[in-house]
């Protein structure tokens, strides 16, 4: 499928891209040769093929979940800048 120069142009608008002719002129032919190898595509006979969500060998890429000891709130509050009644204190943010 070859596209035109209005096509390119709309296609550009659509996309909020401004560009100049020789732009457009170029995209106007890549765009067209993408369009065309998918044609391509299109033409190949896969029904004997499975659909597949990836190509890749499906496996489990999580660690093993470990039972760790966790901080005190006395240490982790004693890293912050203010803290009150065990809580960390912050200046408002938005005035009443």
């Amino acid at each position: 499928m070859i596209l035109s120069r209005e096509e390119v142009k709309h296609i550009a608008a659509l996309a909020r891209l401004a560009l100049d002719e020789q732009e457009v002129a170029l995209y106007q032919e890549q765009l067209s040769t993408i369009l065309e190898y998918f044609g391509r595509l299109q033409a190949l006979d896969t029904g004997a093929i499975p659909p597949t969500a990836t190509v890749l060998p499906i496996r489990n890429v999580m660690r093993d979940d470990e039972q760790v000891l966790s901080s005190t709130p006395e240490e982790i509050l004693a890293n912050a800048p203010a803290a009150d009644e065990g809580c960390f204190s912050v200046s408002a943010v938005l005035e009443t």
